[in-house]
């Protein structure tokens, strides 16, 4: 029977932001190429590329922003005002 688990060793926590951006970019490939696979034109589908590279990127800058605030305020506080289950 296992003994209980070690305190000293805490967990990291997930870079979410990091996965977030990883299938943003997958994303930012894989759309172009099935549009080309389904007939849109080279230049309608490179245009897509364009515009999910764009937002893709708007994105990046906003969550790494959202990041940096809450860890200059010492992450997420609801003072109360929000009910929890």
């Amino acid at each position: 029977m296992p003994g209980p688990r070690s305190t000293t060793d805490p967990r990291p926590a997930p870079d979410t932001t990091s996965d977030v951006i990883r299938w943003a970019a997958f994303c930012c490939v894989l759309v172009p190429v099935v549009l080309v696979w389904y007939g849109t034109s080279l230049a309608g589908a490179a245009g897509t590329a364009f515009g999910l590279a764009a937002v893709t990127a708007a994105c990046r800058v906003l969550l790494r922003r959202s990041e940096r605030c809450a860890a200059q305020r010492g992450g997420r506080h609801t003072r109360g005002e929000t009910p929890v289950d």
